[in-house]
This record gives C-alpha cells, structure tokens and sequence, in this order.
C-alpha cells in the first residue's frame, strides 16, 4: 500500500507539472480562487481519482461511489511543491447509496465525507439549502479536478470549472446539466475521469453555494464517454446526513 501511494505523489508531481489551462473536457475558463481553492482531488490506495470540497476545515465532501470498503484514501496539496498527500482519518458514504442505480444512471444517495487527519488553513465553501430552487435552463458551475483531455491522465490535477444549464426536469433527486453551446448534439464541456464527487456551484444572494455533487457524465448524444450529460446528485434530500455525520465527527459546520 505505501509503494501504491509513493506511485500516486509521483502521478501527482507530474500532473502538477503539466497544470492546463483548458477547464473540465473540452476547454473552458478556470475558477475563482474564492472556489477554486477549496476543491481538491482525493486518490485511492487502488488507484482510484476524485474531486472533492472542503466544507469545514477538515471535512470533505465527494461522491458515495468513490469511497470503496477496505481502501486507504488521501487528498493531493498541489499547493506544496512536491506535491505532498494528506492522511484521512476517517470516511462515511450514505447509508441509501445503491451503486447499481448510479451505474444505470438513476438517482441515488451518492454523496459521502472525509474527515482529514488534520485541518487545512484553506476557506471552506457553504452547502445550499435544503430546498435550493433549480429550473431548466438555469446555470451551475461544475468544478472539478479531472483529466481537460478524454484518456489522458496528465491533463487532471488542477481545478478546472464549466459553468453548464440544467437540462429536463430537475428535482430533489437528480439534475442533468449540459454545455448549452453543444446541447449534447456534439462534445463539449463536462464533467470527465476524476471529476465525481466535484461540486456543482449555484450562485445566491450571499455567494456561490453547493447544490450538488457529480455522479456520472456521458459522451455526446449519451454514449459513453465525456463531453454530453453531466450528472449530478443535489444536496437538497442529504443535506441533513451530511451535517449530522460532519458534527458527529466534531466538525464546526
């Protein structure tokens, strides 16, 4: 297990070293730092890649499906030169999580945290109400830590944003989002490898919120693949577990 995680710092310091500045697959403008800073990626001990986002000090919040039983997770700081992983102490999926509705593309209780060993310094972003209004056609802003270039590892690494429209009938259970310049015809921005778990930003009146978190995305026309349908899993029904679990674990949330 050490070697695995001596092998991702090295993917890490070598992503850090080829940093794009195309966003999400596809191309795009890069984030804020006021968001930008509080996403990070977090690696497996099986070599596995995801987004995350600070949302206490030591709390992070990602996707159910990239927390797997029996697997050690840590957060790449791309701010220390190497690249240094952080330790997590502990982790929790939602208890109604079902994979194989995510696999088919049906809504689930996809949304877990991490608890870091030790707090960062880094400004944590704020959850969305409970009952965040969302309508077709409306934006969100996907930040995500993910590969710029279908298939290519070294293009991830570095927070990269899409500001995408909410498409069909969005509810409490799941929200489609597409780039309304390709409108899934054609490819265009999205989420893509190592961008689950990325928050999905919607903008208050007292700032950007997050009102979701990345599940799945396909290619165009929804085949497989990146650059067609983002989907995301909204905060609204899970809201509660989230801040229940974050101050169980004595997080100030």
């Amino acid at each position: 297990m050490i070697q695995q995680f001596i092998r991702l710092a090295a993917v890490a310091t070598a992503l850090a070293a080829t940093q794009s500045t195309f966003a999400m697959v596809g191309g795009g403008g890069a984030p804020s730092p006021a968001v930008g800073n509080a996403v990070v990626t977090i690696v497996g001990s099986r070599g596995t890649s995801c987004t995350g986002t600070l949302i206490a000090r030591d709390i992070i919040l990602t996707a159910a499906h990239c927390i797997a039983p029996g697997t050690t997770y840590k957060i790449v700081d791309y701010k220390s030169r190497p690249p240094r992983l952080l330790d997590i102490r502990r982790t929790a999926s939602h208890p109604q999580f079902n994979m194989q509705n995510l696999l088919a593309h049906r809504a689930t209780a996809d949304v877990a945290l991490l608890q870091l060993a030790s707090p960062l310094a880094t400004q944590p972003e704020t959850l969305g109400g409970a009952l965040l209004p969302v309508t077709a056609g409306q934006r969100l802003t996907v930040i995500g830590m993910g590969v710029a270039v279908a298939g290519d590892g070294r293009s991830g690494g570095v927070a990269r944003a899409a500001s995408l429209a909410v498409t069909g009938r969005p509810g409490t259970l799941q929200i489609r989002l597409v780039d309304p310049a390709t409108d899934n015809a054609r490819a265009g921005l999205g989420a893509c490898t190592g961008d689950s778990g990325a928050p999905a930003f919607l903008d208050s009146s007292g700032g950007p919120v997050i009102a979701g978190v990345v599940s799945w995305s396909t290619g165009p026309n929804n085949a497989s693949g990146c650059g067609g349908l983002t989907g995301v899993t909204p905060l609204a029904l899970y809201r509660d577990w989230i801040l229940k679990t974050a101050r169980g674990w004595g997080a100030g949330i």
